[in-house]
């Protein structure tokens, strides 16, 4: 996929994403009388702000990330500087998560600041040239702003499941005269419905985005689609692994959105790497890899994951290279 057309894929998604909200907010609250435009902006505004606000201190909990320092991991830290000069953004924090899933993220917030986190199960895992692929990736997250982007559209369909849910609670439990029911029942399962396509509409978005970070990485590391593909592969490698020896790390999903590869589709994604798991060498791994067919089942799969199929994503980094 070429880049001005990766970038009218996220522009489109994005647009439709906000106007079917904006659409369906305006009919509800001319339905229930109380529309105004000012607290449709207040109500879409507050939500993002206080989310995006505190995220960070949640993921410092969940994943036990903490910062460190030039004098505590010196190779990382220089890595990360000298990327974040490449690609013209601030030094962001380097975070260490101390977790056994081999991933990587970036966060931030006003008040947090930017923040780009590896965890102790990558720096195991990978080579320091694909910990720098993967670390460029994250870097093309944080220029790219999508933190922001995603945390925006990720609170509207939790906004529309709430008023669906609320909507069809105030049906059943209500009076039983009381006119007003069945519209309700009408609006909360609207909801619901618009609910999954803005939900399918995220996660497409989210897909476009992580090609995108791909693509970054690719720019300003050397050799980086090489060097990227040999990293993610052996990440969903190592994390089918890591989750069947750790069950507890089943848990540690709640922004599995920003992590470099989805977790929960390792062990499906480890699949195109079963036929490959006895051969050495890193790249012909990833030539087994590409080898193998993305079915109507794995597309079918896609559309529920907030990350692309491993071999169509491979596929990808093979044409930037």
């Amino acid at each position: 996929m070429s880049l001005w057309k990766l970038r009218l894929y996220m522009l489109g998604t994005l647009t439709a994403i906000i106007g079917l909200s904006t659409l369906f907010f305006t009919v509800i609250l001319s339905l229930l009388g109380v529309f105004n435009i000012l607290t449709l902006g207040l109500i879409v505004v507050l939500l993002n702000v206080v989310q995006w606000l505190i995220a960070p201190y949640i993921i410092n909990a969940i994943y036990r990330a903490k910062e460190v320092t030039m004098s505590e991991e010196p190779r990382l830290f220089l890595m990360v500087e000298r990327l974040s000069k490449k690609s013209g953004i601030k030094l962001p924090k380097l975070m260490i998560a101390d977790i056994p899933i081999p991933n990587a993220f970036a966060y931030s917030s006003p008040i947090a600041g930017s923040r780009v986190a590896v965890t102790r199960g990558l720096l195991k895992s990978l080579d320091e040239e694909e910990v720098e692929a993967v670390v460029g990736h994250e870097l093309g997250h944080l220029k790219h702003r999508d933190v922001q982007v995603m945390m925006f559209v990720s609170i509207l369909p939790a906004v529309f499941y709430f008023i669906g849910y609320s909507m069809l609670l105030s049906s059943m439990f209500g009076r039983r005269d009381d006119r007003g029911s069945g519209g309700a029942a009408i609006m909360g399962i609207a909801s619901l419905l618009l609910y999954f396509i803005l939900t399918m509409f995220t996660l497409y978005l989210s897909r476009l985005r992580e090609y995108y970070a791909d693509r970054h990485s690719a720019s300003i590391v050397e050799e980086g689609p090489r060097k990227l593909s040999e990293g993610l592969a052996k990440i969903v490698n190592s994390t089918g692994r890591t989750r069947r020896s750790h069950p507890e790390t089943r848990s540690l999903n709640s922004f599995k959105a920003l992590f470099i590869s989805d977790p929960d589709r390792a062990e499906t994604d480890a699949v195109a790497l079963a036929q490959s798991a006895g051969i050495v060498g890193d790249e012909k791994l990833v030539q087994e890899v590409l080898k193998s067919q993305v079915t109507a089942f794995d597309r079918f799969v896609e559309l529920f994951s907030t990350h692309p199929n491993i071999v169509k994503r491979l596929k990808a980094l093979q044409k930037l290279a």
